[in-house]
């Protein structure tokens, strides 16, 4: 509950980009440096069972924003729009008196019944969810941050991307352990941090709620110096895969087509080549790249923290750090966030709570727990009320050590694979757009992947964590199957539309059943 304290009620939503969970050090990446992260992971609460209801980043952000999951909020794909009719978490902190302040992007495409066809906005991978005041924007076009360059003395290349490529003329597109081109001083990291600087130092005492977002490690994986060389690939984790990649494409038509389809260039600007013909010492080199990048941005958010701490602010204010998604880095050789891996779905959650009881700070905790939790627990914690069609639900009292009885025991994320920008499922697979979805089932032991109009997965978490043995088919099986595709059923059932469900017509006039 919140308290009742006459401090100013801030709140820091730190929203990563492309930061899978097992890159994290309390949750194993011992190898990882990260301070900043790890002093908020001492001082809060660390989700080790967390995920994003969906992915890419459109639809995912959709999710952490509106609290709705994908098959309620229908924003299924980056470039889909997000229907007006869904609040999200920025209008209904205008209800209570907040300005929501946003640095970073939403990836939003909006309603079509909202504006005119000629909307520019239509022309772009997304724009700003609606409610949220820009004061760092990155979409549509990453104008603000190249003119920011531009304002600083950057000379620009004529192809601003070209930034991102490796140092020296004498550099390849593709795997590199070069810098970048752009120093560190120059980087969007370095952008958006400074833009959240000029905001928070622009408040002299006033309540803030700060949606800071940082596009890294996102692709192009390349790092400026020094971070580039920070980690060493012999260190890197294992991969997970098989073999061969065919193997891996045997165990399902999806998987077959994004392994014939993904490419190098969505990931090293320039580069050619297929992303199953990476070997094991370039993905190493990869993710000691990416390692680089999260290193990065530690630091940057280690300059938002030192000015609270010097403000006095830190120690009141809620801080909530996440992803908008994973990145498969190579497993199963998969590059991006696609399918149904944990790498593309397991994401980074972290809370710190200035209200938590004492004793709580360090803690691990293991109940499973969505993107779509964020929004009904920053609302609770600022006196807000959760929208009653909300998927999710307030984190706090997991936060204060209290699983409530009734919480969740599965997770549930979805995916909705159909064309609108990289590939062509309809047309290799032979579906209908509509039929290109598939929702996750999960907990400690199975996971149980759903098909709209491709056969289905099961996949033995004990014996089988990495989802190499597909049991759907098995006979001794069977039964598993049917008991979770009925729980796949009952959840959506469960959660469908309900914004208007709970009122009544009587002789009396209009009335509230269970509010």
């Amino acid at each position: 509950m919140p308290s009742s304290s006459s401090s100013p009620r801030n709140v820091l939503l730190v929203v990563v980009d492309q930061w899978r969970a097992d890159f994290v050090p309390a949750l194993g990446a011992g190898f990882l440096k990260t301070p900043n992260l790890d002093r908020l992971c001492r001082e809060g609460v660390t989700f080790r069972n967390h995920v994003t209801n969906t992915v890419p980043c459109g639809p995912a952000r959709a999710s952490l924003l509106t609290g709705l999951y994908l098959m309620n909020h229908r924003a299924v794909q980056n470039t889909v729009p997000l229907d007006a009719r869904h609040t999200n978490l920025a209008k209904e902190l205008r209800r209570i008196g907040y300005d929501p302040a946003l640095i970073g992007y939403t990836t939003t495409t909006p309603d079509p019944r909202t504006t005119g066809e000629r909307d520019p906005r239509f022309t772009t991978l997304g724009d700003l969810m609606d409610g949220f005041r820009a004061v760092g924007a990155f979409e549509p076009t990453m104008d603000g941050y190249f003119g920011w360059l531009a304002q600083k003395g950057y000379e620009l290349p004529p192809n601003r991307e070209d930034i991102w490529l490796p140092e020296g003329e004498d550099s390849l597109p593709g795997v590199t352990s070069r810098p970048s081109r752009i120093p560190a001083e120059f980087s969007d990291t370095a952008y958006f941090t400074e833009r959240a600087l000029t905001y928070l130092k622009g408040r002299n005492g006033k309540p803030w709620f700060l949606h800071l977002g940082y596009y890294r490690p996102h692709p192009p994986f390349i790092a400026p110096a020094p971070y580039h060389a920070m980690y060493r690939p012999e260190d890197m984790p294992a991969l997970h895969r098989r073999d061969t990649w065919k193997e891996e494409a045997g165990q399902h038509p999806l998987l077959d087509f994004y392994l014939r389809g993904i490419s190098q260039g969505s990931f090293f600007h320039g580069a050619g080549g297929a992303a199953t013909e990476l070997d094991a010492g370039a993905i190493a080199q990869m993710r000691a790249t990416y390692s680089g990048m999260i290193s990065e941005v530690d630091a940057a958010l280690g300059q938002v923290i030192a000015h609270l701490d010097e403000t006095n602010q830190w120690k009141d204010t809620l801080v909530i750090f996440t992803s908008d998604h994973g990145e498969q880095l190579g497993d199963h050789y998969l590059l991006g966030k696609v399918g149904y891996h944990d790498e593309s779905f397991r994401i980074p959650l972290v809370i710190k709570d200035p209200d938590a009881p004492a004793g709580t700070a360090g803690r691990i905790e293991d109940a499973f727990t969505e993107s779509v939790d964020v929004m009904p627990t920053i609302l609770e914690w600022l006196g807000g009320e959760t929208p009653r069609n909300a998927d999710g639900h307030s984190l706090l009292p997991l936060v204060a050590g209290e699983r409530p009885a009734d919480w969740r025991d599965h997770l549930f994320y979805e995916y909705d694979f159909r064309d609108v920008f990289y590939s062509r499922p309809e047309d290799d697979l032979g579906l209908h757009m509509d039929d290109c979805s598939l929702c996750v089932v999960q907990d400690e032991r199975w996971k149980y992947v759903h098909f709209a109009a491709l056969p289905p997965l099961l996949f033995d978490l004990e014996t089988d964590p990495h989802g190499f043995h597909n049991l759907a088919n098995s006979p001794a099986h069977a039964g598993v199957v049917r008991d979770y595709a009925q729980r796949a059923l009952s959840h959506r059932m469960r959660h469908a539309e309900r914004t208007l469900t709970h009122f009544r017509a009587t002789p009396k006039g209009l009335e509230e059943r269970n509010p």
